[in-house]
C-alpha cells in the first residue's frame, strides 16, 4: 500500500486510468469490435495492472527493509538488494 501522498496520488491516477481502459474494453466487446483490436486493449490492460503491481511493490519492499537498518553502508546495501529485486520482477511482468 502505498504511504506517502505522492505515491497514494500516483497509484490512484493509474486505477483510474485501468477502469478507463476497462470500461473502453467493455464498450469493444459489446460493439462487436474485431478479435485483434480487442487482443490489443487486453495486452495495454494486462501492462498497465503489471506496471501498478510492480510500482506497488517497489514502494512496499523500500519502505519495509530500507527502514531495518541504521548503518548508512547496510542502507545502501538494502537500496541496491532492492533495485535487483524490482528489476527482475519488472523483467518478469513485461
Amino acid at each position: 500500500m502505498p504511504h506517502s501522498p505522492e505515491d497514494k496520488k500516483r497509484a490512484i491516477t493509474r486505477l483510474r486510468r485501468i477502469r478507463g481502459q476497462v470500461d473502453a474494453l467493455e464498450r469493444a466487446v459489446e460493439a462487436g469490435s474485431e478479435c485483434a483490436p480487442i487482443l490489443q486493449q487486453l495486452a495495454a490492460l494486462r501492462g498497465a495492472v503489471n506496471g501498478l503491481m510492480a510500482e506497488i511493490l517497489d514502494s512496499h519492499l523500500r519502505e519495509e527493509f530500507t527502514q531495518l537498518a541504521t548503518d548508512p553502508r547496510i542502507r545502501r546495501q538494502h537500496q541496491q538488494s532492492i533495485d535487483d529485486v524490482i528489476a527482475l520482477v519488472r523483467s518478469y511482468l513485461k
